[in-house]
């Protein structure tokens, strides 16, 4: 995108920009709402948000990814959702800043994305991070990355409707390149962990039709939560296998099959986190194998075209490969770390046997891990 496309979008030149990535998750799945660890990364895809401040309270938005669509409202008035559902999350945003006291006043806004959308590389994460950084610098909100972080969480639990926790927002917030991101979820502490060089990040984007179906994930949610009151904990970071066994007969199977899984993959996103410190992909692959295996059978959050994924990658490299679904689920894409000089034997297997297995045909991401917000001031 150029400043010269703002232009003819707003009459005018643009005059900053804010930039923040999707991201991928290393492991750590859905551990982030029951304040655990997650193990993120950003990718190099990012969503890019040109703004110039209006002299009255409008705000007004444009997207490079929808061709003629545009929306306005005021930026000052209580949230309300629009007719376009891309820029209602923009709205969200608003609605959340608003929780601040911050000073709003208007704003142009053109946004542009390169974040594969509904392949769970939070392409929604990005946006809600890009708006709030382009706010930030427009109307000088002293915001830190953990508060952009909580009012894009805010934007998404409150008027979305989407019950995420915040690893999304936090890693699409203070990602650092190169790295991936060790973030406990109740302190908001992170520890950047070094990828070694030669290994590269590959996504098998399934392109299975997925919607994170909102019934489905709060399903998932309100079952830990369950969970944690018959346990007597205020999360499952806090409960053990003994204490979840103990109490297995006063739970659903759903509610205990949640839990288990939640329980168990923190104690692989800090063995991992040690595995990727140390380099040793054999280690990493076996704990992201057992991840996956987890999604599947105890969260249930897996699909067909995924498990096929997954299975060509183990097939082809063996434990050359870590790999599993990443994201919410229900499709989506799988994260594969290997070796620079596997990634094309991965590539291969998939393009000659998944097709054959699923009817479907992938797309491949390669990336190295990108960074955080960025933010450039034209003045």
């Amino acid at each position: 995108m150029t400043v010269t496309g703002f232009e003819q979008h707003f009459g005018s030149p643009a005059q900053g920009e804010s930039s923040a990535p999707g991201r991928v998750n290393l492991i750590g799945e859905f551990t982030d709402y029951n304040e655990g660890w997650v193990l993120p990364c950003a990718l190099e895809f990012r969503c890019r948000a040109h703004w110039r401040r209006r002299p009255d309270n409008k705000i007004v938005v444009v997207s490079q990814e929808y061709p003629g669509e545009r929306d306005e409202f005021d930026g000052n008035a209580p949230y309300q959702q629009g007719s376009l559902p891309w820029a209602n999350y923009v709205r969200a945003v608003v609605a959340a800043s608003q929780t601040t006291g911050y000073p709003m006043g208007g704003i142009d806004l053109l946004l542009h994305s390169n974040v594969p959308q509904g392949r769970g590389l939070s392409s929604s994460a990005a946006l809600e991070v890009a708006v709030l950084g382009a706010l930030a610098s427009a109307f000088d909100w002293p915001l830190e990355t953990t508060e952009i972080a909580r009012l894009g969480q805010l934007a998404e639990n409150q008027f979305i409707g989407c019950q995420c926790g915040i690893m999304d927002q936090l890693v699409s917030a203070a990602a650092e390149p190169g790295s991936a991101l060790l973030l406990d979820c109740q302190s908001l502490e992170t520890t950047a962990i070094g990828i070694p060089e030669q290994w590269t990040l590959v996504v098998l984007d399934s392109n299975h039709p997925r919607q994170l179906v909102d019934s489905e994930y709060n399903d998932r949610r309100r079952d830990c939560e369950l969970a944690c009151r018959i346990i007597g904990v205020n999360s499952l970071r806090a409960a053990t296998p003994a204490q979840l066994e103990a109490y297995r007969s006063e739970m659903t199977t759903s509610q205990f099959l949640r839990a288990k899984h939640v329980i168990e993959e923190n104690q692989r996103v800090q063995a991992s986190a040690e595995a990727l410190a140390n380099g040793r992909l054999t280690d990493l692959a076996q704990l992201l194998g057992e991840g996956h295996r987890s999604l599947a059978d105890q969260f249930e959050v897996t699909v067909a075209a995924t498990d096929a994924l997954v299975a060509i990658a183990k097939a082809a490299l063996g434990d050359r490969v870590a790999a599993r679904q990443t994201g919410g689920g229900f499709g989506g894409a799988v994260i594969c770390l290997c070796h620079h000089d596997d990634v094309e034997t991965l590539v291969t297997a998939v393009h000659q046997e998944y097709g054959a297995r699923t009817g479907l045909e992938a797309t491949v991401f390669s990336s190295r891990a990108g960074a955080g917000l960025e933010l450039v001031s034209y003045d």
